[in-house]
């Protein structure tokens, strides 16, 4: 399907409108040469070249002149109208699209996408779609016909003036065929991967601007994002002075077509003494060749035009076609809530090795588990498989003793509360942020959930309360109160099942201390997994299971493991030695 035929598609009820566009710009075009032939009139009738021609009012070329260009004025108004219209469709049924794909995403791709290249498709590349059809193909059609036109009028002239002028054109015409060969192409491919990477780039550089300051380093010192203007620099710069000699030719040959017409011109007076037709002839293609010029710098560019529209749809649609989880014809309810992980096998995409590799265990209904073991193991791809972020290779994932596949996904997210390490908090009220899973909640049911997370004293202080907006007048929380917030959200969600992804990670230790005391509110009576790094937090879960290279290498009780003296037991050791370590 050609990129024409796309832009079609997202045109939605509004499609009729692009081709009227396009045909009303064509005859645009051909109604902003008909003044000139009218001035062209003009002249000779004013000079007494022409025969029968002079016999008619001058008065009348000029109002037909006048009155075919305010049409084609009109003309060319209707059809940016209508292109316009078509364009802002597209432009809005793109972002749509990929909005709703977006929200529909497996939890997975958003850990393996980053903000800035899902910012650029869903922001400029829909918007570079808007020029192309707006403008650029309503003005190629009069761009087209508008050229081939003025030729056959040179030719119907003077045919001797028309073949001088045939000389710079078919030179620029040469030209034109190679700057646009398929190395364009290939450079616009580079060129947008560049800007999509620098703006990738520069994101993660802004948010990451005040560990910058607080080292005292420049933008020197983030080197993806130097590397990533330095790579954009030297790409565009080694494009542009590849095009710095036949560009100047060709701008030089497109706009001297004096230079061929007024030797033609000498020529041909020499030969046929009419001094007044030949100079009349003259002065006219000097005023009309102008045109060709600028058209076909037009349609020069629209390869260029073409592909980076083709572009944007494409990225749009690479996105828009990303495969979603299936989800199941007929989707089954647990019949508890206990979890069995039989045999799972899970590899990400382009990996070679397994992240997880031939899991079994089970976490009986109301049972807290916990995963420890070195960064890396596969502890938070195991615990993220639970809630479907991504589906296994091999084996299965079931909640009461249903295939998390097939379970619906809306009963299955309202079956887990998920606690990330790093938590996010919306820029909005507290009380917002804390009901965002349950919108409905009754202020008593808040206020439950702000006690049990331990997020009394951090309401209390701020000016309004629950009511305070986060990120507006200086009002932020450390890492630990924004985890209690979090909490209170899941507390408030009250979930059956709970997944607790390193939820201390960033605490002091006086927000770990009220963190565990929230955590111990959340998981009781629960289904819990939890991931852990400070070990001190899994002395009591009723099983321990220690994940090396996506594999159990052991499982017990924190006793138990501690009396085998086996990897937890080193960890242990090792723990207590950075718990007792003082400077």
């Amino acid at each position: 399907m050609n990129t024409l035929k796309k832009f079609q598609i997202y045109m939605g009820e509004r499609r009729i409108l692009f081709p009227l566009a396009l045909i009303a710009s064509g005859l645009s075009g051909l109604m902003s040469l008909v003044p000139f032939v009218f001035v062209w009139l003009i002249v000779r009738t004013l000079l007494g070249v022409g025969g029968t021609v002079a016999s008619t009012p001058i008065g009348t070329y000029a109002w037909w002149a006048v009155g075919t260009a305010v049409a084609g004025l009109l003309i060319y108004f209707a059809a940016l109208m209508m292109s316009h219209l078509a364009a802002f469709r597209v432009e809005t049924n793109m972002r749509r699209s990929a909005m709703r794909k977006i929200m529909a995403m497996p939890l997975g791709f958003f850990g393996v996408n980053d903000g800035g290249r899902m910012r650029k498709i869903i922001d400029e590349d829909s918007s570079s779609t808007h020029s192309f059809i707006a403008h650029i193909m309503p003005d190629l059609v009069g761009s087209i016909l508008s050229p081939l036109t003025v030729v056959v009028l040179l030719f119907v002239f003077d045919w001797r003036l028309g073949v001088a002028c045939l000389i710079p054109l078919v030179a620029a015409f040469a030209t034109m065929g190679y700057l646009m060969n398929p190395r364009m192409n290939n450079f616009q491919k580079k060129y947008l991967d560049a800007q999509e990477r620098m703006s990738s780039e520069a994101v993660e550089y802004v948010r990451g601007i005040p560990v910058v300051k607080v080292f005292q380093q420049t933008v020197f010192s983030f080197k993806r994002f130097y590397d990533s203007i330095i790579t954009y620099r030297d790409l565009v710069t080694k494009y542009t002075l590849s095009w710095q000699k036949p560009y100047s030719f060709y701008t030089i040959i497109i706009n001297g077509f004096t230079y061929f017409l007024v030797p033609a011109a000498i020529l041909i007076i020499g030969r046929t003494g009419n001094y007044a037709a030949v100079i009349t002839d003259m002065f006219f293609y000097i005023l009309i060749t102008p045109l060709i010029s600028s058209n076909i710098m037009k349609i020069m560019f629209l390869n260029q035009n073409m592909f980076l529209a083709n572009e944007a749809i494409t990225r749009v649609e690479k996105l828009t076609d990303y495969p979603q989880l299936e989800s199941s014809a007929q989707p089954q309810l647990p019949q508890g809530y206990g979890i069995d992980f039989d045999g799972v096998v899970f590899r990400y995409d382009g990996a070679v090795q397994n992240a997880v590799d031939g899991i079994t265990f089970s976490i009986p209904e109301g049972k807290t588990y916990a995963l420890v073991g070195a960064s890396g193991g596969g502890k938070t791809t195991i615990a993220r498989l639970i809630p479907r972020f991504w589906d296994v290779n091999e084996g299965s994932v079931r909640i009461g003793g249903v295939d998390v596949r097939q379970i619906d996904k809306e009963e299955l997210m309202s079956r887990i509360s998920f606690v990330f390490q790093n938590t996010k908090l919306f820029k909005t009220t507290l009380r917002e942020n804390i009901t965002y899973g349950c919108p409905d909640a009754s202020a008593e049911a808040v206020d439950r959930a702000v006690e049990l997370s331990q997020s009394r004293e951090i309401i209390d202080r701020l000016p309004d309360g629950l009511e305070t907006k986060i990120g507006t007048e200086g009002t932020y929380l450390s890492g630990g109160e924004q985890q209690r917030i979090a909490l209170a959200r899941a507390i408030l969600k009250d979930a059956p099942i709970v997944v607790l992804d390193e939820a201390t990670a960033f605490a002091d230790p006086e927000n770990e201390h009220l963190i565990q005391q929230a955590l111990h509110e959340l998981m009781k009576g629960k289904t819990s997994l939890m991931i852990a790094h400070r070990l001190s937090s899994v002395q009591t879960v009723d099983r321990i299971l220690v994940i090396e290279h996506g594999k159990i290498a052991e499982q017990g009780t924190h006793d138990e493991l501690l009396a085998r003296g086996g990897i937890y037991k080193t960890m242990w050791d090792e723990y207590q030695k950075s718990v007792a370590w003082t400077v």
